[in-house]
């Protein structure tokens, strides 16, 4: 049965399709469901709110076919705009967050303070040679064309950075293991002169049973820690990515780990740029 003011129309398909505007009763539960609520938890196959998503709720919940142009205009009315949507890991846990950065961290700067041991923090990352970051101005109506090569390459990073700029780092091909984060570390101590505290996310290698064995054998020299909250060496990620994929696309492997060794080496002595990823709301617990 339809309700008044709709009309039932024969779709491509050959489908009965329900044509209409939503009611203010519908308009607000609508709006209600997409402020509260992500695409997943409604039972629909998306990961954000786009205007598909959005059509697709309004079938659901009203039955109504609504054109796709006409949900924008909807969203525009209820105030809502695209934006690039801040990552979290479906494993992040507020609560441990909030422990960690009132709790734990708090007594890892205590410690680190006592034993005058450097605090790094360390994150692992991979950089392909098909991705382009950088935007160039074209005429209105023809989109600039990037030649990218169409092998794909690419080559992994792991890296640790200080709130005082200092960056170490590790360019490898395959996936992160036990022994190339040992080399990593190896590297980190022997230079620093005093005790390492590194922090880790909860990547599985840094888990690994060779890798807590070699620490229990150095803990003279490094103590690993692990958070549930940002890493502030993912900064250092997203600088990396965007200086390795401005200007001419790397066309091989070589090309690709030259790009990024170079724009790590200016990094490291440039402190000044690195000490200001800590200036940025979500890590400046860590400054």
């Amino acid at each position: 049965m339809v309700k008044a003011g709709y009309q039932e129309a024969q779709g491509k398909t050959g489908w009965p399709s329900v044509r209409g505007l939503l009611t203010a009763d519908q308009e607000k539960s609508i709006r209600i469901k997409i402020t509260d609520k992500t695409p997943d938890q409604l039972k629909l196959p998306f990961a954000l709110w786009t205007r598909k998503a959005v059509m697709d709720l309004i079938h659901q919940e009203t039955v109504l076919r609504m054109p796709i142009r006409t949900v924008g205009e909807y969203l525009k009315r209820w105030g809502f705009t695209p934006q690039k949507p801040t990552k979290r890991a479906y494993e992040q846990n507020p609560k441990a967050m909030q422990r960690w950065l009132a709790t734990d961290f708090p007594e890892i700067r205590s410690r680190a303070k006592k034993e005058n041991a450097e605090i790094y923090w360390g994150d692992e990352t991979g950089i392909r040679n098909d991705s382009q970051h950088e935007r160039g101005y074209a005429p209105k109506g023809k989109t600039p064309v990037v030649r990218l090569n169409a092998n794909r390459t690419s080559t992994n990073m792991i890296s640790a950075i200080t709130n005082q700029g200092k960056v170490r780092f590790k360019v490898f091909s395959g996936t992160l293991n036990a022994d190339i984060l040992i080399d990593f570390c190896k590297r980190l101590i022997r230079p620093a002169g005093r005790k390492v505290f590194l922090v880790l996310d909860n990547l599985l290698v840094y888990h690994a049973k060779v890798f807590k064995a070699w620490l229990q054998q150095n803990e003279e020299a490094i103590e690993v820690f692990y958070l549930p909250a940002l890493d502030p060496d993912e900064y250092l990620n997203c600088d990396l990515k965007k200086g390795v994929h401005s200007g001419s696309p790397a066309r091989t492997k070589t090309q690709l780990k030259r790009k990024v060794v170079s724009h790590m080496r200016m990094l490291q002595k440039k402190p000044k740029r690195v000490t200001k990823y800590f200036q940025h709301e979500k890590i400046r617990y860590a400054a």
